[in-house]
């Protein structure tokens, strides 16, 4: 059974740091692009980060440019998220999902997703 759990939320006042971990098992996603997402109240799901399956191809949405950074460990089979500088307009829910599709920059209908990890950021 694939099951993706993320880790690393946490509350942090702004300026602070963070990294998520999203370590996925069942079966080897080095092949699989992967991407991060993020839930905050009242808004939609929106994409942060993604990285194609062979580390070659990165995309960041134009929020968190500069700030965060995806990277896998295809030997842990994970995904993280390092956030920095972090705003009061990161606070949201973060969750991975895999397999991400890097051209329409989406998840797949069939993608895995993970439970979520809150991240709140005090001003």
């Amino acid at each position: 059974q694939v099951q993706l759990v993320e880790s690393g939320g946490g509350l942090v006042q702004a300026g602070g740091s963070l990294r998520l971990s999203c370590a996925a098992s069942g079966r080897t996603f080095n092949t699989y692009n992967m991407g991060w997402f993020r839930q905050a109240p009242g808004k939609e799901r929106e994409v942060v980060a993604a990285v194609s399956w062979s580390g070659g191809r990165f995309y960041y949405a134009d929020s968190v440019k500069g700030r965060f950074t995806i990277s896998t460990d295809n030997a842990k089979n994970t995904v993280y998220l390092q956030m920095n500088s972090l705003k009061p307009e990161d606070t949201a829910v973060y969750y991975c999902a895999v397999p991400f599709n890097m051209a329409t920059m989406t998840a797949s209908p069939l993608s895995w997703w993970g439970q979520g990890t809150q991240v709140t950021v005090s001003s």
